[in-house]
């Protein structure tokens, strides 16, 4: 079909909650996609963050369409093979502990805060449900993770939303502690902020804000949504601190665009999902995990994480030297692995537009960041024609 019929067919019938660019695209290979009239993009986007490994990787749309001509549902009334090995793998890969599949990392972070609360009104009391959040936090649309999510753009117009939710300013311990109350059942919070443009904590703080939540009996939630399966040079971002959260919801990377969602919590607290507590129709189904098994294996190559932090290193270098050129037109440089923000001191809406006409695919993490994600097997040459772009248009 031609580029016109899609968008009219699309916007006649799709509801109108997308502010979407006039492209088509209709294949992908690795960094690169193609639209409708053949024109080819470097693609930087990266289905926001879930294509780590590029698109349509051959060995695991290969597990995939091997397991779909086999089974492709039976429901979590059965056991199969798929889901308990990429159980088995995923676990060995953290530390002790149990998984919970679903679809999305939204699913995982509302499984994540309804386990939170069953477990402390187990262990504790019927009050201790209240949750700290961040300010900037973006946790996902459905309701239990919008009230955990911080902005009126996410929030505006779909109240009321969870009780007990208090956001505290993203990185202040001092603030944290004062939240804390004989309520508070868990804190939650992204390693790396991506939404809000792109804030990387330090290893310092997440430790201390670990101990702080062991001492007063509170969970502690990590959300590796954006930030896991080596988007930030680590298979998971909590390893650059080395804090073992009590639960970490994972989404996005975790098949390769195979729509997926995990939640992980140790062993402890996990026993509180005793039967009927929680369910997923469709989580961890056989061809989502037989995927997300083949992309776990090859995210935690050593070849695929060192690229990921020398190509983010570089980025960071790059972007680095454009700003102390530009200096009235770029603001900060912010990044961990290739979750890379590039702060801009005007709307950075048009630039993206720009990029888009010069073949390059990026996004606005907020109205003036420019963020890119590449996937974690780009080249330099990759990397260098994209920033030549973004170069070029800032210049002019």
């Amino acid at each position: 079909m031609e580029t016109n019929e899609v968008i009219k067919l699309a916007k006649t019938y799709l509801t109108p909650n997308y502010n979407r660019y006039p492209l088509v695209i209709v294949k992908g290979k690795r960094a690169t996609v193609w639209d409708a009239e053949g024109k080819k993009y470097i693609d930087f986007v990266s289905g926001l963050g879930v294509n780590n490994l590029g698109h349509c990787f051959t060995a695991v749309n290969k597990a995939i369409a091997k397991q779909m001509a086999k089974l492709i549902h039976t429901s979590n009334l059965y056991y199969t093979e798929p889901q308990a090995l990429y159980a088995q793998a995923l676990v060995e890969q953290l530390y002790k502990g149990k998984v919970f599949f679903c679809n999305s990392g939204a699913e995982a972070n509302e499984a994540a805060i309804k386990l939170a609360r069953r477990y402390s009104i187990e262990k504790y009391d019927k009050s201790k449900t209240d949750i700290i959040a961040f300010d900037g936090s973006f946790h996902g649309r459905t309701l239990g993770a919008l009230s955990v999510t911080s902005g009126k753009k996410f929030r505006d117009g779909f109240g009321p939303l969870l009780s007990g939710v208090k956001h505290v300013p993203y990185g202040d311990l001092e603030a944290v502690e004062k939240a804390i109350t004989k309520k508070t059942c868990a804190v939650i919070i992204e390693p790396v902020q991506g939404e809000s443009g792109v804030h990387v904590l330090t290893a310092a703080f997440l430790k201390k804000l670990a101990k702080t939540c062991s001492s007063k009996n509170v969970l502690l939630i990590f959300d590796e949504v954006q930030t896991g399966f080596g988007r930030t040079g680590k298979l998971f971002a909590l390893e650059h601190s080395k804090v073992k959260p009590d639960i970490i919801t994972m989404g996005k990377g975790v098949a390769n665009g195979f729509p997926m969602g995990v939640m992980f919590a140790k062993d402890a607290v996990a026993k509180s999902f005793e039967p009927g507590t929680h369910a997923s129709t469709f989580g961890g189904g056989p061809g989502a995990c037989a995927g997300a098994l083949v992309v776990l294996k090859e995210i935690s190559k050593q070849e695929t994480l060192d690229n990921a932090r020398s190509m983010g290193r570089y980025m960071l270098i790059k972007l680095t030297g454009m700003k102390n050129s530009m200096p009235a037109k770029i603001k900060e440089v912010r990044g961990l692995g290739l979750l890379v923000g590039l702060e801009l001191t005007f709307p950075c809406a048009e630039v993206v537009e720009k990029c888009m006409g010069m073949g390059l695919l990026i996004n606005c993490a907020n109205e003036s960041t420019l963020r890119f994600m590449p996937p974690l097997t780009v080249s330099k040459t990759e990397v260098d024609k994209a920033l030549n772009i973004v170069s070029k248009i800032l210049t002019a």
